[in-house]
């Protein structure tokens, strides 16, 4: 008989549990329009070294977050830890914009960290658990799209907030309201969206997956039931036991580091950090930066982020329409290639000095290229290339990996636009996307259109 899915109830809990989504991406994105004005707050305006710090601390916690977040899911369930992240949010939102010192902003970040990292984890997880199969791809695809929402409001938020720049001002007068008050509104703002977090978390159910392998099975077996129905919750439950006996096997760390599954991790780990290394995100971060150098002033560079905020979700609908028919492998190499050339050409433009709405154009088809290719299909690749046994320790290293390699690119961009220019920092990343795409033209494996059995089989072989 054919299951008859409760739509409603599905769509509101993988909702909810998006919203881990969602405050990452707020928590990610809002200090780079918030940077100009903390930073002469702190007086840290001319420090390098202390605005990379600034920035990429909250990365240090996200590998904490990311680290401990796995352990803490199978002792707890996936709804606490949820719930956890969603206290950690609101006491980092409150923190961040209430202290005077240096030290205590940078804990206050380090904490946001933490929940950035469970979230980033927990959110899939709990929505790929409770999806049913027919509809789980585009189910955990929701927490992507709140991602990339979460970005926008962050930087919607912060061009609203700020109050009118005078024209040619590119560095922030301390007294200022925005460098007084301004800054610390934009954190604060993330508070609302966590409190809402923390009271819908309330009214979702544990995931059935975990509760079954905690022996739950009378309590697993009433949420299949709200989920699709009795015949739906026995074909669910008997799948679960008939895999019960391989789970011990899924938690083994040393299963990768041998052959056959070694080519396969250093291939997840090399997708997990060049998507990081291909340098976009640092246009989210350090906008400040990259529109002064192209010839803009405070004022006018908040609206660009925000431009480059709508570039990002409208690219992020075609990616989800573009994965299943270009193909995983077809999309890596135009996300490489194409920010390789476009690089090129904005690292050529900064040394000639090119200023005006041409580097905003080239911003903006950066974020595109990188929001229809790199960002999101390199979440699908990782699912696909590792087989059932290791799928599970193996995404946490890559997770690891990603986090990482999200953490250098941030704490080294200001050292490098110091030290190199604008222009020779964009020709870094360029020849970093040229190595990439010869890399993945010859190691890449395509997966469009295979189970993954059939995935399994070939990279193992």
């Amino acid at each position: 008989m054919q299951t008859q899915l409760n739509k409603t109830f599905i769509y509101f809990i993988c909702c909810v549990s998006a919203m881990g989504g969602l405050l990452f991406g707020y928590d990610w994105v809002v200090i780079g329009g918030a940077k100009p004005f903390y930073e002469s707050f702190f007086g840290i305006g001319g420090e390098p070294t202390m605005q990379g710090l600034a920035m990429s601390i909250a990365i240090a916690g996200c590998l904490v977050g990311a680290m401990v977040a796995g352990s803490l899911a199978d002792l707890w369930g996936r709804r606490p830890l949820l719930l956890f992240s969603a206290v950690v949010f609101l006491i980092s939102a409150y923190m961040t914009g209430a202290v005077d010192t240096f030290i205590p902003f940078l804990i206050a970040r380090l904490i946001g960290g933490v929940a950035i990292g469970i979230a980033s984890g927990m959110s899939p997880m709990y929505i790929a658990e409770v999806s049913p199969s027919a509809t789980r791809g585009r189910m955990v695809s929701i927490n992507q799209l709140t991602i990339v929402l979460g970005i926008l409001g962050a930087q919607i938020v912060n061009w609203l907030i700020a109050e009118p720049m005078p024209e040619g001002i590119e560095v922030a007068p301390i007294e200022s309201w925005n460098c007084q008050m301004g800054w610390r509104w934009m954190f604060w703002a993330e508070a609302y969206p966590a409190a809402a977090f923390l009271l819908l978390v309330i009214f979702i159910p544990e995931s059935p997956r975990w509760l079954m392998i905690k022996g739950r099975k009378e309590k697993a077996s009433e949420i299949f039931d709200r989920i699709g129905g009795g015949e739906y919750a026995k074909t669910e439950i008997l799948a679960i036991e008939a895999a019960g006996k391989e789970e011990k096997e899924h938690q083994s760390l040393s299963r990768l580091f041998r052959k056959p599954y070694l080519s396969l991790i250093i291939l997840g780990i090399v997708i997990a950090v060049f998507q990081q290394w291909c340098g976009t995100n640092v246009i989210f971060n350090y906008a400040q930066e990259i529109f002064s150098d192209a010839g803009y002033d405070l004022g006018e560079m908040l609206f660009n982020i925000v431009l480059t905020g709508i570039t990002n979700v409208v690219f992020t609908f075609v990616a989800l329409y573009a994965v299943d028919r270009i193909g995983r492998k077809k999309l890596m190499l135009l996300g490489a290639g194409g920010l390789f050339a476009i690089y090129l050409i904005l690292g050529s433009c900064y040394y000639l000095k090119v200023s005006g709405i041409a580097m905003v154009v080239l911003v903006m088809l950066a974020i595109a290229c990188y929001a229809m290719t790199l960002g999101p299909v390199t979440w699908v690749l990782l699912a696909e290339i590792f087989p059932n046994k290791v799928r599970g320790v193996a995404m946490a290293v890559c997770t690891f990996a990603l986090w990482s390699g999200c953490f250098t690119l941030t704490y080294s961009f200001p050292m490098l636009n110091a030290s190199l220019g604008s222009y020779g920092t964009f020709w870094l990343y360029s020849g970093i996307c040229l190595a990439g795409f010869l890399y993945f033209y010859l190691r890449l494996p395509e997966t469009k259109g295979k189970t993954l059995e059939e995935i399994e089989k070939e990279l193992l072989k």
